[in-house]
């Protein structure tokens, strides 16, 4: 889990390296990073609605490889098209296994479910923490090219190892739908205002972490910080969220996954909201609220599904809402890069970043209110 969310959201880091050294826009570069999302999110969602039948042990294997393959690819790859098609694997293989990995572990635990969720997302706030100053640091001492097969060759040994130890238990019932089932299942869902709300809601409630993500190292550096201190800034909202996702599984299970996952919309809009402030002393406490805010959204909208719809169609379930998510990442990546470049300010950013954190807490609580 440490290497799933990780590596995409430290797609800030990557513009100007990669800019530098493909001689690519980094405005051209952000859409290949949207594509990254896309993949991460739609594609392993995709993958997670109609491959739930498969062993989680047979597709975590095959994300290995994948990420295997890809991870010398920049010695032999120079273009935009080229880029586009590393970025749009890794993000399937990087996603696909997210999705199985949230859905299964969950199903092991019958009480206590938010806490041991809370534990495993502990893997994705460290590599929302570690993962961007590595990247970092790394491409600056070696370089773009070796930079990326040496943090995806440890990408890959850590996929091997999950694929190894993950299955479902024995004992949970488990979905054989066919995709005609399945396909017919969707239709009815989506037909209900409730899920149509959840649908846009959790866009919405990543959709402002993916606009911070685009802009926040440069608003650091613009506040006065180095290169160096800007990233390592970023990763503290990772580093943040750790203590969160463990003590919001907690809260989860003792007040419900509904009012958990709402207080932490909460935190994240007031940490977004402190970023209109100009003095770089504002920063530690919009750091803190919005850490808190990212590890409970995150951690607690698996519990928060499982309650509305069927455990068993766990991997379903996960997949869907992966789309909803990558709906918006598509587009996220772009319009914060263009929203800072266009008008030479982050105000804009910054806004729609807040609009974002409201409007999910809105449509997550009126889509869930019975």
């Amino acid at each position: 889990m440490v290497f799933t969310f990780g590596t995409p959201l430290s797609y800030g880091i990557f513009r100007e390296p990669f800019s530098d050294a493909f001689g690519i826009s980094p405005l051209a570069l952000s859409g290949v990073f949207a594509v990254m999302l896309f993949t991460f999110f739609i594609g392993s969602g995709l993958v997670g609605v109609f491959g739930a039948r498969f062993p989680a042990r047979a597709v975590l294997l095959s994300c290995t490889i994948a990420t295997g393959v890809i991870a010398p690819s920049l010695y032999v790859v120079d273009s935009l098209a080229g880029l586009t098609v590393v970025f749009a694997v890794l993000g399937l293989a990087l996603g696909t296994v997210f999705v199985l990995v949230a859905s299964v572990v969950p199903r092991w635990f019958d009480r206590r479910r938010g806490a041991a969720t809370g534990l495993i997302f502990v893997g994705n706030g460290l590599g929302l923490a570690v993962l961007p100053p590595v990247w970092q640091v790394t491409i600056s001492a070696v370089g773009v090219r070796q930079g990326f097969l040496l943090i995806l060759s440890v990408t890959t040994a850590a996929f091997l190892l999950a694929g190894l130890v993950c299955r479902r238990p024995q004992w949970a019932s488990h979905s054989s739908a066919t995709a005609g089932e399945l396909l017919e299942w969707l239709a009815r869902l989506g037909g209900t205002r409730s899920f149509q709300l959840l649908f846009v809601g959790m866009a919405l409630s990543f959709a402002w972490y993916q606009l911070l993500a685009a802009y926040a190292v440069d608003l650091f550096a613009h506040r006065g910080l180095t290169a160096a201190g800007a990233s390592a800034t970023f990763g503290l909202i990772g580093g943040v969220s750790i203590v969160s996702r463990i003590g919001s599984g907690y809260l989860a299970d003792t007040m419900g996954s509904r009012r958990a996952f709402l207080a932490s919309l909460t935190s994240a809009a007031a940490g977004i909201a402190l970023l209109f402030v100009p003095a770089t002393a504002a920063l530690p406490a919009a750091i803190a609220l919005i850490g808190l805010g990212l590890g409970g959204t995150a951690t607690l909208y698996i519990p928060l599904l499982m309650t509305v719809y069927s455990p068993e169609k766990d991997t379903a379930i996960v997949g869907l809402f992966n789309v909803a998510i990558g709906v918006a990442a598509l587009a996220m990546p772009p319009l914060g890069t263009a929203s800072v470049a266009y008008t030479e300010s982050f105000t804009i950013a910054v806004l729609l970043t807040f609009i974002a954190s409201i409007g999910g807490f809105w449509a997550i609580a009126v889509g869930t209110a019975t």
